[in-house]
């Protein structure tokens, strides 16, 4: 099933032409959409229905998009994309403040306002998937094993000699070896915190599970890096 069946997107969008143009193309990829032109009106359609996604504009008729933005985030935590033709940085600063997933100014393309949808959709798909699993036990399949008790995890007969953040991230990529956590999904989930562009203690963290996996000797495993998307990690070749 693509990951786009079923999914409700919400656009409040005061201009006609780009709401016709998102209604028909995001139909097309097999959203189902709801269009809006007013501010106050699309906040009561997002509070009243479930919705997996809101396209928001920042300047709108009848209540500002930041508003609309803050007090979605506060009463139902739907994700939400800022669309706006300003494009100032206070503008960004405050939306993503607000709770906003992602921003794109406008003119863009469908294209690429597409592969933001799809990427925002994976990563609240995933966080929920690690909220219902967040209190079940790791298995000891495979070369690792996690101890909740030490806050931390053997390869062979070796204790990583891991931090609490390089626990919680080395056990969550395990979880979820040979898939992609992009950065936003690990620095809620391990660093408790929101992800910003400057900030590289994910990356510091990384390096050192890696080095403790070397000291190790585990060859079994490798922690990939995948630019502008995450990390991975995967059995190699012995």
């Amino acid at each position: 099933m693509s990951l786009n069946s079923a999914q409700r997107i919400l656009a409040i969008e005061d201009d006609p032409v780009l709401g016709n143009h998102l209604h028909a193309f995001l139909s097309r990829e097999g959203f189902e959409v709801t269009l809006c032109g007013d501010g106050r009106q699309g906040l009561e359609l997002a509070q009243v229905y479930d919705f997996d996604l809101v396209l928001l504009d920042i300047l709108l008729p009848g209540l500002n998009g930041l508003d609309v933005l803050q007090s979605l985030h506060r009463d139902k935590g739907t994700p939400v994309i800022l669309l706006s033709a300003l494009g100032e940085e206070q503008d960004r600063t405050t939306g993503f403040t607000y709770g906003a997933d992602d921003y794109l100014p406008k003119p863009f393309s469908m294209t690429e306002l597409n592969a933001r949808i799809n990427a925002v959709l994976r990563r609240i798909h995933l966080e929920r998937r690690l909220a219902r699993q967040q209190q079940q036990p790791v298995t000891a399949e495979g070369p690792l094993y996690f101890s909740t008790r030490r806050n931390d995890a053997r390869y062979a007969q070796s204790w990583l000699d891991l931090t609490d953040s390089e626990f919680r991230l080395l056990r969550l990529l395990w979880q979820y070896r040979g898939e992609v956590l992009d950065k936003r999904t690990l620095y809620s989930q391990v660093l408790h915190r929101e992800y910003s562009a400057g900030d590289r203690s994910l990356d510091m963290h990384i390096s050192h599970i890696r080095r403790k996996l070397q000291l190790a000797h585990c060859t079994e495993l490798a922690i990939l890096t995948l630019r502008n998307q995450g990390y991975r990690l995967d059995a190699t070749e012995a």
